[in-house]
């Protein structure tokens, strides 16, 4: 097997481990690595309608690349609905995606309290997380979930819910306290700071 045959099985390769990304940005970026990969290959040996397919795809990835990068800290990309703790929808929310939640907070307990505020993260008609919040007193708010689907786990709506849509300054807090035990968090990158092993957020 030469070089470029490998090449051609690298593209390839790419390709379908692009397929398997939860993850919106992360499978267009990986694609647009295969596709390129494979316009190489294919203008190597001469198969012009693979090359032709291959330059299409490209210019795809690479449109749907710039549009989800400059929405990416789009304050109108996202809307912060409150419901109540019982909610329907939101039970249905924290049921369907149990297992992905618990991954990230191992500790959460899903019989929500009736002192916990609820709030869905929408993006257009689509739920992309899900906040659930209490009063801790003297001005914290304390968050019990801070959870975010897969696919948008690239983009930043966290972002938005802490520092850009006025949720908690509008309810009279003055700091965020994150979630206890929560894995992977987040909140250096948007301007908390630790707080032991928690991170808080002056607002």
């Amino acid at each position: 097997m030469g070089w470029i045959d490998l090449v051609g099985w690298a593209g390839s390769a790419i390709l379908v481990i692009s397929l398997l990304q939860t993850r919106v940005l992360r499978l267009r970026l990986i694609n647009l690595i295969g596709s390129l990969v494979l316009l190489v290959f294919n203008t190597v040996i001469q198969v012009w309608p693979m090359v032709g397919l291959n330059a299409v795809l490209c210019l795809i990835n690479i449109y749907f690349l710039w549009r989800l990068i400059s929405e990416r800290h789009d304050d109108a990309a996202y809307t912060v609905l409150q419901v109540g703790p019982q909610d329907a929808y939101l039970r249905h929310v924290l049921h369907v995606h149990r297992a992905d939640i618990a991954r990230y907070n191992p500790g959460f307990d899903a019989d929500l309290p009736d002192d916990v505020v609820p709030f869905l993260v929408q993006r257009g008609d689509e739920t992309v997380g899900v906040v659930l919040v209490r009063d801790a007193g003297g001005g914290t708010a304390e968050v019990m979930l801070d959870w975010v689907t897969p696919r948008h786990r690239d983009f930043s709506p966290g972002e938005f819910v802490y520092r850009q849509s006025g949720l908690f300054r509008e309810r009279g807090f003055e700091r965020v306290l994150s979630p206890a035990g929560m894995k992977d968090p987040y909140y250096s990158r948007i301007g908390f700071r630790p707080h032991g092993e928690r991170w808080v957020l002056e607002v």
